[in-house]
This record gives C-alpha cells, structure tokens and sequence, in this order.
C-alpha cells in the first residue's frame, strides 16, 4: 500500500501570473484611492457645515440684538417667564428655527431660555467675549446639548454694553446633514471604483496578452535567458524597433559590423552608412540568406518582421567559408590542370618513345627541347615583369588553369610591378577574383593582364575578349549577391567583385569596369599608396667597388 501523500499547505500571498498581479494591485491602488478621496471629501464637507451653522447662528443673533425693543426691556423689566424679552426671543427662535435664543445681561444671567426653569440663572458657557463687546462663533455643550453657537454683544441705543445674544444650532442637524451626504459620495465612490476596476482589468487583459500570462519570475528568468543567449552565440543579432531605429545588438554584431552600443537609437543608414548591410536591416532588401561584406567579411543576413512593427535580423560570418570555397576552387582547377597535365604528359612520353624507337634521336631531343623550353619560358615571363613572389605564383597557376580551359591568359607587356607591395596579399585577392571572372566568362578565347607601378599607385588591368558587360549593369555587378551564374554546391556567389570594390575603396582607390578595345570587358583597379617608397641605390666608390657605408669603416 502506497504511503498517504503529505497534505499541500495552502500557501498565502499574491498570485504567480502577472494577469492577476496587475488586476490585483490596480484594484487595489483604485480602492484606496476611492477611499482616500472619500475621506478627503468628508473632512472639508464636515468643516463647512460646522461653519454654515455657526454664520446662522451668527446672523440670528446680530438680528435679535438689533431690535432695541429687547435692550429697553432688558433694562426696565425683570427676568421672567412671560417677560418681554423670553416672548421675543421665543418669537424669534420659532421664526428661525433655531435651537435657543438665550437673553442675557451684564452680569450673565438669562432673560430668555428654550428650558424657561434656567431664566434668571447664569448661563454654563463663560459669556466674557461677548460681554466684552466681541462677536463669537464656536462648536460647544451646554445644557441643551451641542450645538453650533453665535454671540454677539447688545447695546442699549446709547451704545451701553448692556448684555449679549446667544443662540444655538441644534449639532445633530449638521450631523444628520453631514450623514445624510454619505451616502450619495458613497455612490459616487463606488462608480469610481467600478470604472477603475473595469480600466484595471482592460489593462490587465492587455498585459496577459502582451506577457503571454507568464508570471513574472517567468518574465525575469526569460530575461536573463535571453541577454545569457544573445551574448553568447556566434551570430550576430541586431534588433529594430517599429520606427527602424537599432534598439539592441549583442557582442557578435558589434564584432561583424565594427559598431558600439552609441548607434543604440539610430537608423541602420546612420550607424552604418549607405549600402546593402543597412538596406537589408532596413528591410529594403528582403530574402533570405542574403549575402552582403562589410568590410572584409562576407555577411548572410536574414531579416524577420517582429509582432510590435519591429525586426530581428541575424549575422553570421562567412568571411573564412568564402575563402574556404575559392580555395577549393582553385585546388579543383589545380588538380584539373594537372590531370590534364598528366594527359598530355602521357602523349608527350608516347611521341618521344616512338622518336627513341626509330632511332630518331636528333628529333627526340629537339622535342625535349621545345616542351620544358614552352614552360620555363612562361614561368620566366611572369617573373621578369612580376617581382612579387606571391603574385607571380598566382599568375602561372592561372595560366595553366586557363591552358586547361582553352583560354590564353597573357602577361601585357606594359607590365612592370616592382617587390615593393604594401599589401600583397590584398591585390592577390583582386588579381584571383578578376581573372577567376574573366576565365569563367571567357571560354576559348584570350585574358590579359596588365600591373604597372605609377610611383606607389599600382594599376590593374583586367582585359578579355568575352561579350563584355552591357553600360547598364557596369555598377551592378559590384554589389554584394549580384551574379549571372548558378552558385556551387559549397557556396555563394555574387561576392567576388562586391570584395575586389571594397578591398579596393578601403586603400582609398576605385574599381570600375568598361568595354575593352576590340570587344570584351576590361577592368581597371586603382590602388594609390599601394607600394613603399623605391630604396635608395648603394653609392659604390671607383676604388673597391663597396657601398659608401663600407668603404667608410
């Protein structure tokens, strides 16, 4: 028999979701502003009905101490229940409704009383500011009770203080006014938290949508899981807001756009300048793995529309993949021009076997002769113009390439590029990638190649004999994803002639590209401040034939 699972303890406290959080604490700030605003309301209504009695009960007495009849009788008769002065101010009382009307003299003692026993008795109430000629106003017990009270002094017609006027406003009717008004604001008070209640909970309503009805430790584990996420993955991730301002980047984007955290609220145009990386986070671009270089890495963005009007696009890095990929082009090319190599290598060793067997042996060497003479002649060729090692290999590797295809790659004879490169591997990058163009756009047909030194300015020239480019699509062609050819299986294209313009504009020169003489396409790369200054030639002296500088030790 399974154990009795422990009782669940009903835990006290707010609820987890942030619905009902929001809901309760809005009702909650609504009922205690209802409450407060009730009270505040109370307080100075309680004041002003004490103050509304007392100026009646002011003003009742300024009118009985007005009539000189009652300041005459008070002098000449004595203080009696049917006297004079109790008939006039019984008058007077009924008149006004006033609670009582007390007559009395110098010496304080009534003349007048609701409770005709207390005439001719002193009043319980110290009488001396009225006596003393002042008006009085005051919330006070006496022996009817409590009640609002007015006293004002009464003069004979010579203006001899000869008594005062004190009446009194039964305190229970400001009360019952004052209760009676209670329940009306509490209505009022009600309403106003029904209308609050229903706000609260529309607007609770709106943020359950808003948080998916998560609570708000969900909330806040959900942030720390995505600042732990964004900053530690290898893309990069760029968030925009509805207006199209940068509202986040991670650490990945900082490192692939060369950015801070300062263009936080700023356009893509202004954080990055004109161009595709900033069309295609503006959403100018749209696709997807879209290909774009910013500076030297090549970029596949992809955009996404977010619920708020916003976007979320993300970066990866496929600056090493591209470099990658052409190597593995170029090695394909290698072992095709090798292979092929081979072939013909075969067919040599066949001719020059046959020439031995026929005893032919004068003819035999002159064929030896011609063939390593072709090879090194080309390898010589490139040398002797190209004093860069890096770019002359790449040169007579192309040549043989282009040889494979049926292409003539030629070294112009205008060419001469001293050992002096400031960035070699640089101009590797845009002599590969234009002659890499031009053989793919070439076929059995003739490439040139033209390097001249123009003091530190180098001057690349790219001619072929191909269809050419047509006048429309000459800027075209350097922006980042354009192609005419279908991409390998390994890779993207489009970024070859996109990366040979940047290259080019980041040394302060420019790639363009025009019609070659003849037909064709040529393109021209300016790179100024592209070689070191020439060193200077050793002085030699007539007698050892040394540099100065040893003919001096």
């Amino acid at each position: 028999m399974s154990p009795t699972p422990p009782a669940r303890r009903m835990r006290l406290g707010l609820p987890r979701r942030a619905f009902s959080q929001v809901l309760l604490m809005q009702v909650a700030i609504a009922a205690g502003v209802a409450v407060l605003v009730t009270g505040l309301f109370l307080e100075p209504l309680s004041r002003q009905l004490d103050h509304e009695a007392m100026q009646r009960a002011l003003a009742i007495a300024q009118t009985t101490a007005e009539d000189p009849q009652i300041a005459r009788d008070l002098e000449t008769t004595a203080p009696t229940v049917g006297g004079p002065v109790q008939r006039a101010a019984e008058r007077i009382r009924k008149a006004t409704r006033a609670e009582y009307i007390v007559v009395l003299d110098w010496r304080g003692v009534r003349w007048s009383h609701t409770d005709v026993r207390q005439i001719g008795r002193t009043v319980s109430t110290d009488p001396s500011e009225a006596l003393a000629g002042r008006e009085v106003m005051e919330i006070d017990s006496g022996t009817l009770g409590r009640s609002a009270r007015g006293k004002v002094p009464l003069r004979a017609s010579d203006g001899t203080l000869v008594g005062a006027v004190s009446v009194g406003i039964a305190y229970d009717g400001v009360r019952a006014r004052l209760l009676s008004a209670i329940p009306g604001l509490l209505a009022y008070a009600g309403g106003a938290l029904a209308v609050g209640a229903l706000a609260a909970w529309l607007i609770s309503r709106r943020v359950q949508r808003q948080t998916r009805d998560l609570a708000f430790s969900d909330i806040s584990g959900l942030l720390s899981e995505r600042e732990a996420m964004l900053h530690g993955i290898r893309e990069g991730v760029v968030a925009l807001d509805r207006g199209g301002r940068i509202r986040l980047l991670n650490d990945e984007a900082h490192r692939l756009l060369g950015i801070d955290d300062t263009v936080v609220g700023t356009p893509p145009d202004e954080a990055l300048g004109a161009g595709r990386t900033a069309d295609i986070l503006a959403g100018r671009v749209t696709g997807t793995d879209l290909l774009t270089v910013r500076g030297q890495r090549v970029l596949v963005a992809n955009r996404m529309p977010t619920d708020d009007g916003g976007a979320v696009a993300t970066l990866r890095d496929r600056t090493e993949l591209e470099q990658l990929g052409r190597e593995l082009d170029s090695t394909r090319g290698l072992i095709d021009a090798l292979r092929a190599q081979d072939h013909e290598h075969a067919n040599r060793m066949h001719t020059l076997l046959g020439l031995l067997e026929l005893e032919m042996f004068d003819d035999a060497v002159e064929f030896v002769g011609e063939v390593v003479g072709d090879h090194r002649a080309t390898a010589e060729q490139v040398t002797e113009k190209i004093q860069d090692p890096l770019l002359a290999a790449l040169l007579v590797g192309k040549a043989t390439v282009a040889a494979e295809r049926g292409v003539a790659l030629w070294v112009s004879d205008r060419t001469r590029l001293p050992d002096r490169l400031v960035d070699p591997r640089g101009l590797v990058t845009i002599v590969g990638n234009l002659v890499d163009n031009a053989l793919d756009a070439t076929p059995h047909a003739r490439v040139e190649v033209e390097l001249r030194a123009e003091g530190r300015t180098a001057v690349l020239r790219v001619r072929d004999t191909g269809p050419g480019i047509p006048a429309a699509q000459h800027e075209l062609i350097f922006t980042e994803g354009w192609s005419t050819k279908e991409p390998p299986a390994h890779r993207e294209r489009g970024i070859g002639l996109s990366l040979v313009r940047r290259l080019a504009e980041r040394q302060g020169g420019s790639a363009t590209v025009g019609d070659a003489p003849g037909g064709g396409a040529e393109f021209t790369v300016v790179l100024p401040e592209a070689l070191t200054d020439a060193a200077p030639e050793p002085v030699l002296t007539a007698r050892a034939g040394l540099p100065l500088e040893e003919e001096s030790r």
